[in-house]
């Protein structure tokens, strides 16, 4: 295989990497694209995904923007609400606590709306999110939490849309093409040393962008960096994001930043297989706990279910989760909030028993002391302040008395049959920790300077999450720094041939 010359590679294959190839063709670069899993399990963990995507918009006018086939009876059943920048920040600052880089904060959240209608404008498709954001309450759908958009066919419909429409721009797309290394002169980048088809090869270009995701697929890396226990955790996504992107970049001299011990991590079933499953995709998550108690192996209560809505508690949820005895935890729900439960609930590949009463619930809560889960129930139901109205749309303030851990918002007594559990351990989404960048996308060195021609976009980025993340900001996050990327190594590029 000959050696062959681009303009700009982009080494990954899921939303970050094909926003910055599309952007670095749009820019007038050859761009290939290179990507280690096979084509049928290509898109990273863009794939894996619901496909739900955090921007700030004013209102419907700007939906209909980015959703143009937004009918008419849809916006008149609709409560779309507003998304303001402001918002959008103040969702960061508080859930990163306030550790989030500013200035890539900001670039985030003042190119949301630019990046999406991008998007749409290069030919990916969105529709409002109504199974998983919105609950219908007089009739109208009301959306919370500042999440109304998804890419239409999930993640998957995602990512091969993208594919097609960057094969369509005439990038090219290597499969089974895994990167080794860097090319590196001592001074920049000029390309890739790649094994393809059981061959190695260097293949060279004027600038190099990595999209690579995370290193959660590493049991390894995951253990050196998160922490004791986490090799037990399950991978939400792709086998195939190992953290080889982060460790060329630092071998040629790049800057570390972020939260490398920290990770976007949920409540995912408890015999979910150890890496994501296409056939069911984000549907192992089990995101319905705030209206519901979480117990351990003790039958106590762990975290406040009802702090804040899903979309602001979930990711930090599965550490939570994984550091009770034997790294699992129940669901539980009565009858009267079943029927708020997420479709996820309802697939087969679930783990999950019944009973009519309590007692027989307790009884068939694998691993749980059934004294404990008991003792928990009757505090719980004894403590909740039924002078509020329950309201699934709002923090509604119907929270508990006297509890050592609280609830604050829509708590319910568990005393209406049958009742139902789910069991649940956590699922690694992806790592926090990742490469220095400036608000170009260029990766900085070990001296704070921008390394020549080396970019970076998406999970592989540190210093934007901390602890937690706002949902559905991840997607986003890939789409504008990625868009960035694009742009500056294809600039960078053409300056180089100048």
């Amino acid at each position: 295989m000959s050696n062959q010359e681009y303009d700009v590679i982009v080494v990954g294959a899921g939303n970050a990497a094909f926003c910055a190839a599309l952007s670095a063709e749009e820019n007038g670069s050859r761009v290939l694209v290179l990507e280690c899993a096979p084509e049928d399990l290509n898109g990273g963990n863009s794939r894996f995904t619901a496909g739900a995507i955090r921007f700030a918009y004013r209102g419907v006018e700007d939906l209909k923007e980015v959703m143009p086939d937004l009918s008419e009876n849809e916006i008149a059943i609709t409560d779309f609400g507003t998304y303001t920048e402001d918002q959008f920040f103040d969702d960061m600052f508080r859930v990163t606590q306030y550790r989030t880089d500013p200035d890539l904060c900001e670039v985030l959240v003042r190119n949301s709306f630019t990046t999406i209608k991008w998007m749409r404008e290069k030919g990916v498709r969105f529709v409002p999110i109504y199974g998983r954001q919105a609950f219908k309450v007089d009739g109208r759908f009301k959306f919370w939490g500042g999440l109304t958009v998804e890419a239409n066919g999930g993640g998957p419909g995602l990512v091969d849309s993208l594919t097609e429409i960057a094969k369509s721009r005439g990038i090219d797309v290597w499969y089974q093409a895994r990167a080794l290394e860097l090319l590196f002169d001592g001074t920049r980048v000029g390309g890739v040393k790649i094994r393809k088809s059981g061959q190695i090869m260097d293949v060279t270009a004027k600038a190099v962008i990595l999209a690579s995701g995370g290193f959660q697929s590493s049991p390894e890396k995951r253990t050196r960096y998160l922490g004791p226990g986490w090799d037990l955790a399950k991978v939400r996504g792709t086998p195939f994001n190992t953290g080889d992107g982060h460790a060329m970049a630092l071998n040629v001299g790049a800057s570390s930043a972020g939260n490398w011990s920290g990770c976007h991590a949920v409540g995912w079933d408890r015999n979910a297989p150890e890496y994501g499953d296409l056939a069911v995709g984000d549907n192992f998550q089990k995101h319905s706990y705030p209206f519901g108690i979480m117990v351990n192996a003790e039958g106590r209560r762990f975290v406040d279910e009802g702090a804040d809505f899903r979309n602001y508690t979930y990711a930090k949820y599965g550490r939570e989760i994984l550091a009770q005895t034997g790294n699992f935890a129940w669901q539980v729900f009565d009858s009267k909030v079943t029927h708020l439960l997420r479709d996820e609930y309802r697939i087969k590949q679930v783990t999950k028993v019944s009973a009519d009463t309590l007692e027989g619930l307790a009884e068939k809560l694998e691993g749980v002391d059934p004294d404990g889960f008991l003792k928990t129930v009757k505090a719980f139901n004894e403590s909740v302040m039924t002078d509020k109205e329950f309201n699934p749309n709002i923090k509604d303030g119907r929270g508990t008395k006297g509890l050592e851990v609280p609830k604050s918002n829509w708590a319910n007594p568990l005393d209406t049959p049958p009742y139902e559990a789910y069991a649940i351990t956590c699922g690694v989404t992806f790592t926090f920790g990742g490469l220095r960048i400036t608000t170009e996308a260029e990766v900085k060195n070990t001296d704070l300077q921008p390394l020549p021609g080396l970019y970076a976009a998406g999970e592989i980025v540190g210093g934007i999450f901390y602890n937690n993340y706002p949902g559905g900001t991840g997607l986003i996050n890939g789409a504008v720094f990625g868009r960035i990327a694009g742009r500056s190594a294809a600039e960078y590029a053409s300056e180089c041939s100048d």
